[in-house]
């Protein structure tokens, strides 16, 4: 699938399933209930043990079916690794200009965590194709949509939502993704 055939899908679907688990096994019957659930875009994030290898299973099974990313991805070098076996997309809880350049030059989108206008700035003008906004409790959680609308538009991602529902107020705020934590089988 193509780099922009990805961003549309993410813009899409507007939901990013972010998978946690205690085991490689937990986290694809996670990933199989949100398949089943009809979600066709997930995260896996290195938290996961083996979660590379996690990550080559789930892209050797569900082959276009889903769009497998790579979460909590901190470097370049894991970067690799994962878009190697696969990952279609990676998010970073940080601003890494390293991890931009690496997933630039290899046609992945990114999306890489900020927090102040500079970092979502920077982060931008690297050539960030969505910027997470992380961790956005830290400065009003939802309420982060209203104050950062105009900056974040189309580029944002809000990063800590207590439920779904509350991710309304991002929507009105016309941010285009809402990543929906999900542990070990239940969504946060």
């Amino acid at each position: 699938m193509a780099k922009s055939e990805i961003v549309e899908r993410i813009r899409d679907v507007g939901v990013i399933p972010v998978v946690r688990a205690s085991s490689a096994a937990e986290a694809v019957q996670v990933v199989e209930a949100i398949t089943a659930g009809g979600v066709s875009l997930l995260e896996i994030t290195m938290t996961v043990p083996g979660a590379v290898q996690v990550i080559e299973q789930l892209v050797k099974r569900f082959g276009d079916q889903i769009v497998v990313g790579a979460g909590t991805v901190l470097d370049p070098e894991v970067a690799r690794a994962c878009i190697a076996v696969g990952a279609q997309f990676i998010v970073s809880p940080a601003l890494n200009l390293e991890t931009i350049n690496c997933c630039r030059d290899q046609a992945i989108p990114v999306m890489p965590g900020a927090l102040t206008p500079t970092e979502i700035v920077t982060a931008w003008n690297a050539g960030a194709d969505f910027v997470k906004v992380f961790p956005c409790g830290a400065v009003g959680g939802v309420r982060v949509g209203g104050r950062c609308s105009d900056m974040a538009y189309d580029k944002a991602v809000s990063a800590k939502l207590e439920s779904f529902r509350r991710s309304v107020g991002w929507a009105k705020a016309h941010l285009r993704a809402v990543p929906t934590r999900v542990f070990a089988g239940k969504t946060i």
